[in-house]
Formats: C-alpha cells, structure tokens, sequence
C-alpha cells in the first residue's frame, strides 16, 4: 500500500485529492497538511511515501517544505510530486532542483495522477505526462547560468555514464537505454543506479535537471546522443 500525504492549504481541493486517491485499491491518505510546515512535520509522523505539494501555501510553502523533506536523512524515501495550478508556475523548475521527483498541473488526468504517485513510489522514472517534459525545457532553457556544482559532478562519471544521463535526462526508461545504447537491459539498469549513486540523486528527477545544466541535453531536443 502506497501512503499518500495531501499537502494543500484549499480544503476543497484536499478533499477532492482525497476521494480520488482512496478509491485505488493500492493508495490510501495517511493525512492532510494545510502549510509547508505542516506538511514537513506529517511526511514524518505519517510516514509517507509520497506527498502532493501545492506550492503556494501560506506560510512556509511548498518550495520550503520540499527542500526541508530532500535535506531530512529520516525522511529519503519520501517522494514529493509538485502540483501547480499554472503551467508556467515560476517556482517548479526550483521544487525539482529542491529534491521534488516531478510535478503535475492541477487538471491532470486522475487516472495520470494515479499512475504518477505509483511511478514515483517506485522512484524509476520522472513524472511522464507530455507538459512535464514542456515545462522542464521551457525553465531549463532560461537564462540561470550553470550550478556550481554541475560541472563537478558531471566529471565524476565516464564517458559511459555521461551518455546514459544524456538519455535519463531524455525521458527515456532503462529499457529504451538498453535498447539505443545495445546494452541489456540489466546493464542499463545498472549504469543508471552508479550514476544516480555518484550524483547522490534521490530519483531520477535531479539527473534530469544535471542533464539540461550541463547541457547534455538541450530544450526542445531529447538527446544528443545520435
């Protein structure tokens, strides 16, 4: 069983999340939080598996509170998914880098949600749904200059690994790794857990966004792996 925590200062949307999210067999609510600090606080005493983020919440928001869940070492199996109600919401790319494992807008597909909580308990794959990818190039393609510390990490891996993360960061899953690269999909497997390793990623959100500061990967293409 999945548990869910509901983070969202509007009851009205909690209580519709709620419905949603009980009526799969595999998910159940484990509580509602109407702040950052709230939601913080639950992620641990509930313990979550994966919390619904609205960012702005009054208070400490949901920038905050992701930030405070990725630094907490009692709480690294929790997944945050980001939702926002505006496609363009200017603090979503930051909730990724925070340590949020994707994000989705409010009118979501339920079924795409479900399957999102699912995918991301699992920690295998970034949220798939075609605007995370639209929204991921648009923020990564503006002009924030590249992290400190992306170039040194990137230098930690091999030539090998730096094309897997060119792929990761792609959207593609380790089976179409497997297959673009000619490997098993054993070792794509493998490669992608050294690399996520190597970058002490959460999730395969934060190669994500190595891969766009880097370069490795450039708005509007999915890889420049040919």
């Amino acid at each position: 069983m999945i548990r869910v925590l509901l983070a969202d200062d509007q009851a009205l949307i909690r209580a519709g999340f709620r419905v949603l999210v009980e009526a799969a067999p595999d998910l159940e609510v484990v509580g509602e939080a109407t702040d950052g600090q709230q939601a913080a606080a639950l992620a641990r005493s509930g313990r979550a598996d994966v919390v619904l983020m609205d960012i702005r919440m009054p208070g400490v928001d949901g920038l905050e509170a992701t930030r405070r869940i990725a630094a907490d070492e009692d709480l690294a199996g929790v997944k945050v998914i980001i939702l926002t109600t505006f496609e363009t919401d200017e603090y979503v790319f930051q909730a990724i880098r925070a340590g949020a494992s994707g994000f989705l807008v409010k009118d979501t597909e339920p079924a795409d949600l479900l399957q999102a909580i699912r995918v991301v308990a699992r920690g295998d794959a970034l949220l798939s749904p075609s605007v995370t990818r639209r929204l991921i190039t648009d923020l990564a393609a503006r002009p924030a200059g590249l992290a400190p510390t992306a170039s040194t990490a990137l230098s930690a891996l091999t030539d090998r690994e730096r094309e897997v993360l060119a792929l990761v960061a792609g959207g593609l899953s380790n089976d179409e790794i497997a297959a673009r690269l000619y490997l098993s999909p054993l070792t794509a497997k493998t490669h992608v857990s050294r690399i996520m390793t190597k970058l002490s990623a959460r999730d395969r959100a934060q190669p994500v966004v190595l891969g766009y500061e880097t370069g490795l990967v450039t708005p509007g293409h999915q890889t420049q792996i040919p």
